[in-house]
């Protein structure tokens, strides 16, 4: 197994503009992460030092087609650190949380490791992203992790699907864990066709409920799957929610009232050809309301929370609406499932959120992955929005020259880990050609204050 782990600093040189202010405080901002290959981040968590943590998947580095990508940020998003894990084959990162003791654990797949064509990989990482352990489940043929949460005695509790144990083709999977990452049991789920899990959490009671996706049972061709099971996986009742169509839970919260909430997408109901699919139920996993959100194009929904204080907010992505091909999708709701307001993000390209989680000043992060902006085909795509869903991507500062004057460097590319601003001081994050300031930072041995530079990018 290789494993890298990346602690970026920012360029140091000699310069000849220095840096008198840049603005502190900001409470909205994006950021791209990656290289010249397909990196896509799928979850992330606000840590307990402030920053966020994300997880996701990387062709770009590491030793296979693929590997699984962990991103420690500060909290305002500038990278602290990297870990890439994987051999020669497939592997990638579903799921993220933080330990008690500051440490991670990713839930995903590998290729490379186990006893089949993929199996389900936990890994269990130091506050540093340093390995301290790594698990694999499954059987012959191919399983994977979809979602972890940590449960009440310490451990983790997944929820993916197996194709290697079972009654049908794909089932559900769960897997309980202590602490250390050894399996308490397992669990499967589903009927003879495909059936999977997508996401899980502890309940209240000290249960667990999943949602996914089941194609054995239901009204359609595939329907939303949601099954409530007691702490040792026992089934206590499953519920299937949709049409004659195609339909997908891809996450589940339990509700301050006991109740669920279920976020994906539907093909049966709505405005287009796939809505984003909301769905409200009682604690039994009856239906309360559902609700669509989207346009006349598709449109789907990959992760939920619960707001204090009431409602509901869903991030996924859009072709419906936006500036692109699919751009992310950003949805709040009030306790009844209605619209309180809908935000997207992105360029041109496609652009997708795939998590997103409440922020301690009360905005909002998501991850996903994006096309528009970065460095390659796709790169891991961070958003930090305040409160009511809006990025101000502006962060400003005063060149001072200290020989009265700030030469200019004539460069074709800037330089992957420049930070730039424009000639009016906003921070810019795709450049064309153009003046350009780039702000640079000093090793923090040497007790020296940031500089910037003027720089001049050709075509």
């Amino acid at each position: 197994m290789t494993r890298r782990l990346v602690v970026r600093g920012l360029l140091v040189g000699l310069f000849t503009c220095s840096l008198a202010q840049v603005a502190s405080g900001q409470t909205s901002w994006w950021r791209t992460f990656g290289d010249s290959l397909a990196d896509n981040g799928n979850a992330v968590r606000q840590t307990a030092d402030g920053g966020y943590i994300v997880g996701g998947s990387t062709a770009s580095f590491g030793a296979g087609a693929t590997n699984v990508y962990l991103i420690k940020t500060s909290a305002t998003g500038d990278e602290v650190w990297t870990g890439v894990w994987g051999d020669s084959m497939d592997e990638g990162g579903s799921s993220v949380l933080q330990t008690a003791d500051s440490g991670y654990v990713v839930a995903g797949y590998t290729g490379s490791f186990g006893a089949g064509g993929h199996d389900v990989w936990l890994i269990r990482t130091n506050a540093q992203g340093g390995t301290v352990w790594t698990r694999t489940f499954g059987g012959g043929g191919g399983d994977q992790g979809n979602s972890v949460a940590p449960t009440s005695d310490g451990g983790f509790i997944v929820a993916g699907y197996t194709w290697s144990f079972g009654a049908g083709n794909a089932d559900v999977y769960l897997i309980k864990t202590s602490a250390a990452g050894d399996t308490d049991w397992t669990r499967t789920y589903g009927g003879a066709s495909g059936d999977e899990g997508y996401s899980v959490q502890q309940t209240a009671d000290g249960g667990y409920v999943v949602a996914g996706v089941t194609r054995s049972f239901g009204a359609g061709i595939a329907d939303v799957y949601m099954i409530k099971t007691d702490a040792t996986g026992g089934v206590i009742w499953t519920r299937t929610y949709g049409g004659t169509s195609n339909d997908e839970g891809y996450a589940v919260r339990q509700t301050a009232d006991s109740g669920y909430i279920i976020a994906g997408y539907t093909s049966s109901f709505g405005a287009g050809n796939q809505d984003v699919y909301l769905i409200r139920t009682d604690a039994a996993g009856d239906t309360l309301w559902t609700r669509t959100f989207g346009g006349n194009l598709r449109d789907w929904g990959n992760s939920a929370e619960a707001v204090v204080g009431g409602g509901y907010i869903v991030t996924g992505a859009t072709r419906s609406f936006g500036a692109g091909g699919q751009d992310i999708y950003l949805v709040m709701t009030d306790t009844a499932g209605d619209t309180v307001w809908t935000r997207t993000y992105g360029g041109t390209g496609s652009d997708e959120g795939n998590s997103v989680q409440p922020t301690a000043d009360g905005g909002w992060v998501i991850a996903g992955s994006t096309t528009s902006f970065g460095a390659g085909n796709a790169d891991v795509y961070l958003i930090k929005a305040d409160a009511n869903g809006y990025v101000d991507v502006t962060e400003s500062f005063q060149p001072q020259a200290r020989s009265g004057k700030c030469a200019a460097t004539v460069i074709r590319v800037l330089p992957q880990d420049a930070v730039a601003f424009d000639a009016m001081g906003r921070r810019v994050l795709k450049t064309r050609p153009g003046v350009y300031f780039v702000r640079e930072e000093p090793p923090a041995s040497d007790g020296k204050s940031p500089t910037v530079r003027k720089v001049v990018v050709t075509r």
